[in-house]
């Protein structure tokens, strides 16, 4: 549907010298700009912290063991950027305002104090604060999907749900509530947002590559990629409730194969000379990489660990860092051209991905250094981001223009 422009001069002018704890000041004037910039400063932090109680280095102080880390990675990390992510895409969907000002300042806050509680260590209040995030962040999504007659998008309200379904099954597991491993609802999770990449990234890879890679024709098939989320969602389901290895595996790969062909037919190849593109192909790659991973694991080749790394630093942190960069660009009135910066960003979590693989595949005595590389990578790439795009993000769009 056509998106009609929003025009509010008195509400621009006054969020260009509003102070930063006021409902006006640019950073909270669309989702992105404080989700995106808590998420990379997050992002660079906790990397660090795991790796050293990973490494016995942290004794007595915050609660940063195997749970919180699967957890904050999933449900905090990239959380925050799929929720900055669809309350902008969602203004350009309906044409409608998402949160902003007052209410975008208080989730906001509520994200962080629930990284707090999450630090803190388990418990109901604890728990609580940090669930509240995911269906408080959701409803106004939904209002405004509703109220503009955007069924088709409705379905990713729909996904925030069983998110926060997941994330009440890992707290329930951690209170003992439930006897259920931390590992189930944190791998649902990771499927859940794996889906949503799949979905919006069958929509916007081929038109960024159509509009950005000259002499390119991609192919976007509707059905294809309704193929593709099918049969992840399949080898999902199987992989959660341990089905056999004989039905798991094939529908492993049988995602993996369907969403490589998605990926050729938006002909990655001609994305090699510009890397706002390429980063986006190359990690929606690592889709196919990490099912057909997951397939092996179902057969005890290899270790679940290097299937679910392959699917979140190779993949969602790749999509991330990619949609980050283009997003804040894009929404902040500059040029959609990626820099060295940029470049070096991309190239840092690609580095990271295949290390971390390394680690989950290689011999016992290369794991130390691999996961010290891949943590090195990871946290390389997010201070850059926040180091370059905290700007950005925190000032009035330079064409004065509202967001």
């Amino acid at each position: 549907m056509a998106v009609t422009p929003v025009s509010e001069p008195s509400t621009r002018a006054a969020s260009s010298g509003a102070a930063p704890w006021h409902a006006r000041h640019a950073v909270w004037q669309l989702g992105f700009r404080p989700f995106y910039l808590l998420a990379a400063v997050f992002a660079a932090i906790s990397i660090p912290l795991w790796l050293a109680s990973y490494a016995g280095l942290l004794t007595g102080g915050p609660q940063v063991g195997l749970g919180w880390h699967m957890h904050e990675m999933v449900f905090g990390f990239a959380l925050a950027v799929v929720v900055g992510f669809l309350y902008t895409a969602g203004r350009n969907w309906t044409g409608l305002p998402t949160p902003h000002g007052a209410l975008l300042m208080a989730l906001a806050g509520l994200w962080l104090a629930g990284r707090v509680a999450m630090l803190c260590g388990p418990g109901f209040v604890a728990a609580l604060l940090e669930w509240l995030f995911v269906p408080l962040a959701a409803w106004p999504l939904y209002r405004v999907l509703r109220r503009s007659g955007n069924t088709r998008n409705l379905f990713l309200v729909g996904l925030l749900a069983l998110l926060a379904l997941a994330n009440g099954l890992f707290h329930a597991a951690v209170l003992g509530w439930l006897p259920l491993s931390l590992f189930v609802p944190v791998q649902a999770a990771i499927f859940i947002i794996v889906l949503i990449e799949s979905v919006i990234g069958a929509r916007v890879i081929p038109m960024f590559t159509r509009n950005g890679a000259p002499g390119s024709t991609p192919v976007a098939s509707p059905k294809r990629a309704l193929a593709a989320v099918a049969c992840m969602a399949a080898a999902a389901i199987a992989w959660l409730a341990g089905a056999p290895a004989w039905l798991t595996a094939p529908l492993a790969i049988c995602a993996a194969g369907a969403s490589l062909a998605n990926l050729l037919a938006w002909q990655p190849q001609r994305t090699m000379r510009v890397p706002l593109l390429w980063i986006l192909h190359l990690s929606y790659a690592w889709i196919g990489v990490g099912f057909a991973l997951l397939a092996l694991a179902s057969l005890d080749l290899l270790p679940a660990s290097a299937a679910f790394h392959a699917l979140t630093v190779g993949s969602m942190a790749g999509l991330i860092i990619g949609m980050m960069t283009r997003t804040t660009l894009g929404h902040t009135g500059r040029p959609l051209k990626a820099g060295r910066a940029e470049a070096a960003m991309y190239w840092l979590i690609q580095l990271g991905a295949l290390a971390r693989l390394l680690a989950a595949i290689g011999p016992a005595s290369l794991v130390p250094p691999f996961l010290l590389a891949a943590g090195l990578c990871w946290t390389l790439a997010f201070i850059l981001y926040a180091l370059v795009y905290a700007p950005y993000l925190w000032r009035a769009r330079v064409d004065g223009r509202e967001g």
